[in-house]
């Protein structure tokens, strides 16, 4: 473990047992991973989307803050929660957009677009939280492999030491998830439809 590694799973821990200065020392550190991975989501929105990088950051972090103390394990762990929390985020901001267009026209999306984009209007993002959830009663370890890499943007290397894994186990449980989730997303009718 590098030693930045280091210094954030000691200051998760800190802040775990109640030590409220290491939250302070800690945000600095970790803002950075987080607003990339905010940044790269909301590159894909389109202009005049209202909620921006900066704002889902933010919001995870408030959302941190108002949360139970969690047992921290280390800086996976601590990025593995932080992608829930956006996932749950960016999710209920499409949700919420689908619901003031009452049905507006959506379609169907494949995985790999979706990936790639997170839809134009949060279409795509809802469908892709669906099937997340259904592969989540199948198989929780695949479910967690796609939030971690999708949602989370851990490598490969990070999401094998988050659930600890092989990093073959992840790539596997990676390719096979996105295959399953094709299936589901090929399967269901647009939202709303």
């Amino acid at each position: 473990m590098d030693r930045q590694a280091q210094q954030i799973t000691q200051l998760l821990r800190a802040w775990g047992n109640g030590d409220e200065s290491a939250l302070d020392r800690l945000m600095p550190i970790v803002y950075d991973t987080p607003h990339r991975l905010a940044e790269s989501y909301m590159a894909q929105e389109r202009p005049e989307h209202t909620l921006q990088a900066t704002s889902l950051v933010h919001e995870t972090h408030l959302r941190l803050l108002d949360s139970a103390r969690p047992s921290w394990q280390d800086r996976a762990h601590f990025f593995a929660v932080c992608a829930r929390m956006m996932r749950r985020i960016l999710v209920d901001w499409a949700r919420s957009h689908q619901a003031k267009k009452r049905g507006g026209e959506e379609r169907s999306v494949c995985l790999q677009e979706a990936v790639a984009e997170v839809g134009d209007s949060g279409a795509d993002l809802v469908a892709v939280d669906d099937a997340l959830t259904a592969l989540a009663v199948v198989d929780m370890r695949k479910s967690q492999v796609v939030e971690l890499r999708f949602f989370g943007g851990l490598s490969v290397k990070e999401t094998a030491h988050a659930l600890n894994v092989s990093e073959q186990t992840v790539l596997r449980d990676w390719r096979l998830a996105k295959s399953w989730l094709q299936r589901e997303l090929d399967r269901e009718p647009p939202h709303g439809a």
